[in-house]
């Protein structure tokens, strides 16, 4: 989040968690990123179609965990990894769904906060929050429903009450505010109850 209540996410945070991804010990497994021609991102531990460019992230038994090869549709490191074992690949079918749920969730927020807006939004960022949507979020009406309900409390986190209290904090917190003790653990407590976003 941006001091001007603006979001900070899409990319940098999923570069941050596929730096997780590549975190994740000796798993000897590879991850394909695309981009469609729609603009949306796609990671897999399946290969995209054929004539797609793709980057792979080779999870591996290096010692620096990982090796990153560019695209171009072939993953160049292919012959180098050895399979996964059952562990690694739960584990990382695990970070794929944590990483397909973020996604999810900020789509959705995004879509509510884009469609109910004042401001004229393109159709075509419309279409893309869509498809991301359509290509992360479950199926099964449980999950979807708590899929919406984290995109909720993400829109609540993003808006301006959240920003001024966390701005609010910070100030007391540089002591830039004169703040009693009760009134610093109250705008923490605020900000601890209604103002972290849910997912990163």
């Amino acid at each position: 989040m941006t001091r001007d209540g603006g979001p900070a996410y899409p990319r940098a945070l999923a570069a941050l968690l596929l730096g997780m991804v590549l975190a994740v010990p000796a798993s000897a497994s590879t991850i394909y990123k695309w981009v469609d021609e729609s603009g949306t991102m796609h990671l897999s531990s399946s290969k995209p179609p054929a004539g797609v460019k793709y980057e792979t992230q080779n999870v591996g038994s290096s010692p620096a965990g990982a090796s990153r090869s560019s695209a171009g549709g072939s993953s160049g490191n292919a012959g180098r990894t050895s399979a996964a074992t059952p562990a690694q690949a739960a584990q990382r079918s695990e970070i794929l769904a944590s990483l397909r749920n973020r996604e999810c969730v900020i789509a959705i927020e995004a879509l509510d906060r884009l469609t109910s807006a004042t401001q004229p939004t393109s159709p075509s960022e419309i279409k893309r929050l869509k498809q991301t949507a359509d290509a992360n979020c479950s199926s099964e009406p449980a999950h979807r429903k708590e899929q919406e309900e984290m995109a909720a409390q993400l829109r609540v986190a993003n808006g301006a009450d959240c920003v001024k209290a966390r701005n609010g904090l910070a100030d007391m917190m540089a002591r830039r505010t004169k703040a009693t003790p009760e009134q610093l653990r109250a705008q923490q407590a605020f900000v601890d109850a209604h103002c972290i976003p849910p997912v990163q």
